[in-house]
């Protein structure tokens, strides 16, 4: 696209030389954050700006509004990324949110379960991958699950997500995940993904992606228009749009809407021949350019490849049997020997991914399973050392 590109991130000892020689930043402290990004635009003007994940939204918006380039206001901005904020703010505007509260882990949890639903969901106020949320049947299970997650946020850098969850309805329906992009205001499709393994917790891995999705037209148009309402009452204006709904018999529920593009490497499903990215389009909307996207062909989908076991990585057999099966088109293993696997809720990473195309969504669903099947993630235990007492 004829643009030089300059990496701003925490990574000052990467051996990525891009990351390496880039801008380092403070990701924790937003205001030097942006004055050292600023500094840098005096010396070269940037063409544009992109947060690309929920940790740097916020401070690509502050950056790109100071140097007028296109960009979401900063607070809409932080209402995609912080999970309590977005809840209430959502809840006032009329969209159609789970119920929920806020509990804070310092003080008697007991005391704060009054009136809460059962089953519930409790989530941290910042994490993603499903990292940390876990769904309470009890009072008991509750507690549990408070104390969980709360020894996952104990590193967590601002005070106030590190003292306190969120706690929600559990919706029973079904999950999907809407992708697409705003440019002037005006929402557009890429895709709507089915989400067919049942979501019920007590945790919530995700694994299997497929479009188009097998809901009827009234159900779809419903999804979409949910997320323009979020997306309005965020006041969020340019740039890819991630959401996360489950569908009852009641209405289109939000979980999740993200001003960023779909997590890892599941963007390579929208993928098309040529030079169709959605990197390309997100790309497009910092700079404010023309978009192009063309509407996608077929079937495909992604599995995000579970962890069943935790321990150490020692070797994954099957990977050939697996990218033989009918209408797999790669299987990406993206870690490697000597990984520590950590499963839900305290991980935050999937191993791998496996992508399929096909005509319809049942053979890609079929395929992915296939090859699922033929995978065998061999682990070692893990033994940690310790310092004794005296």
């Amino acid at each position: 696209m004829g643009l030089d590109v300059l990496i701003a991130s925490r990574g000052e000892h990467s051996l990525t030389t891009e990351i390496n020689q880039g801008l380092h930043l403070d990701l924790d402290n937003p205001g030097a954050a942006v004055r050292d990004i600023l500094a840098i635009a005096a010396q070269a003007p940037f063409a544009g700006i992109l947060g690309s994940d929920d940790s740097t939204v916020e401070i690509a918006a502050h950056a790109a509004q100071q140097l007028g380039l296109p960009h979401n206001p900063p607070a809409a901005a932080r209402l995609s990324r912080r999970k309590d904020l977005a809840r209430a703010h959502l809840l006032r505007a009329g969209c159609t949110v789970p119920s929920h509260c806020l509990i804070d882990l310092r003080k008697p949890l007991k005391k704060q379960m009054h009136g809460l639903p059962w089953p519930c969901v409790v989530k941290p106020l910042n994490l993603s991958a499903s990292r940390g949320v876990i769904r309470a049947n009890t009072p008991a299970a509750f507690i549990a699950a408070c104390e969980r997650v709360g020894k996952i946020i104990a590193d967590a850098a601002d005070e106030f997500e590190r003292t306190h969850v969120l706690v929600e309805d559990y919706i029973d329906g079904i999950e999907v995940a809407y992708e697409g992009y705003l440019h002037r205001g005006q929402l557009s499709t890429l895709a709507l993904f089915d989400k067919p393994d049942p979501l019920v917790g007590p945790f919530f891995e995700e694994t299997i992606y497929v479009t188009p999705s097998r809901l009827d037209s009234a159900a779809q148009s419903r999804v979409k228009e949910r997320v323009a309402e979020a997306c309005a009452a965020y006041g969020l204006t340019t740039g890819p749009v991630h959401a996360e709904l489950r569908i009852n018999a009641r209405d289109a529920w939000i979980l999740e809407v993200a001003s960023r593009t779909i997590g890892g490497d599941c963007a390579r499903t929208l993928d098309s021949e040529g030079d169709m990215h959605l990197e390309t389009l997100t790309i497009e909307l910092a700079i404010d350019q023309p978009v192009q996207w063309r509407p996608l062909q077929g079937a495909r989908g992604v599995m995000m490849l579970p962890i069943r076991q935790g321990g150490v990585l020692r070797r994954v057999e099957g990977i050939s049997a697996a990218a033989r099966v009918a209408h797999i088109e790669k299987v990406d293993i993206v870690v490697r020997e000597g990984y520590e696997l950590v499963p839900l809720p305290e991980g935050n990473q999937y191993p791998g991914y496996l992508f399929a195309r096909a005509d319809t969504p049942e053979q890609v669903v079929s395929a992915l399973r296939a090859a699922h099947a033929r995978l065998n993630f061999v682990v070692a235990p893990v033994f940690r050392m310790t310092a004794e007492a005296g």
